[in-house]
């Protein structure tokens, strides 16, 4: 079973919204400590955008403050990320991770241990 299955993405212009969804399995949203979201562009390195831990705590990064909002909802076992005010550089592949492993709430993609398979996010000018 695929623990992370996301969707939302798609093609926007600047300014725009989207919102992206992560589908969990039951075992994978409730024995982990921490899911987030993080994205990759062409020949850049995966980043951090936005995690959320099980008590709703979230941490951004600073590109993404006031434009991004993280949530959970646990009645769906959904992990979202609204995105507002999307900028060019906003464009990547987007994955939904996980962790069942306590390192705090980090935005370094090499302490989630569950990944999805990510949706595209392309925002042009």
């Amino acid at each position: 079973q695929v623990p992370l299955v996301e969707s939302g993405g798609g093609s926007v212009q600047a300014g725009g919204s989207l919102r992206l969804s992560c589908a969990a399995s039951r075992w994978t949203y409730y024995s982990t400590y921490y899911m987030g979201w993080f994205r990759q562009a062409p020949g850049k390195e995966r980043e951090g955008v936005a995690v959320i831990n099980n008590n709703g705590n979230t941490r951004y990064a600073y590109f993404v403050k006031g434009r991004f909002t993280i949530s959970k909802d646990n009645a769906k076992n959904t992990l979202y990320l609204q995105m507002n005010s999307l900028k060019p550089e906003d464009s990547a592949m987007y994955y939904c991770a996980a962790t069942n492993v306590d390192y705090g709430l980090s935005t370094d993609p090499s302490k989630y241990n569950y990944w999805g398979q990510g949706t595209q996010v392309t925002v042009s000018s």
